[in-house]
């Protein structure tokens, strides 16, 4: 058994997903320190992401690789596509619109993706899990009403555009989601997020090279590259990577609520590190959103 596999067996599924959302809620913060555009951070992000893995899928897991059929490599190409949208879209939105507003908007997707698990997936979501979601969906909206009050201050005058474009990455996402719940079933991980995370990439320098981005590509001071590091080490690795070994073993409809747990932890970083105070709205929908999260994990069939 390889070093991977005896780490898998011997991590609760829950505890891996717990230091996911730890791991995510940096993602934000580190987006705001840098002062690239917001496809190079989203294209740097995954294109490090890639490389650190890509090694290992090589390497070990050859054979896997070449297993893969022609359905599940062409479903995981979608996903990395649906990836790079929720990347392009939410990283754009952080331009326009507070943390709180866009980090929880992003992660409206449960709804979505309860749907899509019940309709193409035949998981079961029961009434607790169900009222679970809605509680967690419920401090979604509290807090996403604070962050609309504040939008337009720390904004200018488009906090309507941003909260858009985090909606939209929040469709995107539950696509992620759900393609990764099916495919998890009976593909390994690592050749799984390498395709995905690949594809992405390709993704998103097709976005960047159309927006005429590509100029400014590589003329970036060494802490900027940091940060394009870090996002890669920390939300892609310890964050995104965890939550598809997760899918293989828990319904996909609690990841997407567990992911909940993103903006409260977000909006702790911001107001320590960005000096975001957050106000009512942000403080009861957090709360609101964990007791959520607490309900649907603790109702799983």
């Amino acid at each position: 058994m390889s070093t991977l596999s005896r780490l898998e067996a011997r991590t609760p599924p829950m505890a891996g997903l717990a230091v996911a959302i730890v791991a995510v809620s940096t993602s934000a913060i580190l987006i705001r320190y840098s002062e690239a555009p917001s496809i190079v951070k989203a294209l740097y992000r995954v294109v490090f992401t890639t490389l650190m893995l890509a090694p290992v899928a090589v390497t070990r897991y050859r054979e896997d690789l070449r297993r893969l059929s022609g359905r599940d490599a062409a479903i995981a190409v979608v996903t990395g596509v649906a990836l790079a949208a929720h990347f392009a879209t939410w990283f754009e939105s952080l331009e326009w619109t507070t943390v709180a507003a866009s980090v929880t908007l992003v992660q409206s997707q449960p709804l979505f993706v309860a749907v899509g698990a019940s309709l193409l997936l035949e998981e079961t979501v029961t009434r607790r899990m169900a009222a679970g979601i809605l509680i967690a969906v419920a401090g979604v909206a509290v807090m996403s009403l604070g962050g609309l009050l504040s939008g337009a201050a720390l904004a200018g005058a488009r906090p309507l555009f941003g909260n858009g474009l985090a909606l939209v990455g929040a469709v995107m996402a539950a696509g992620y989601v759900l393609a990764g719940r099916s495919l998890r079933q009976r593909v390994a991980l690592v050749p799984y997020v390498t395709v995905v995370y690949a594809v992405c990439a390709l993704a998103l320098l097709a976005v960047a090279v159309g927006q005429g981005a590509t100029v400014a590509l590589t003329a970036y001071e060494p802490t900027e590259w940091l940060l394009f590091l870090g996002m890669a080490i920390g939300p892609g690795i310890f964050g995104h990577t965890v939550i598809n070994w997760a899918l293989k073993y828990v319904e996909s409809s609690v990841v997407s609520v567990t992911l909940l747990g993103e903006p409260v932890g977000s909006t702790l970083l911001a107001l320590v590190l960005l000096g975001e105070v957050p106000d009512a709205f942000t403080v009861a929908g957090g709360a609101v959103v964990l007791a959520g999260i607490y309900v649907t994990a603790r109702s799983r069939p």
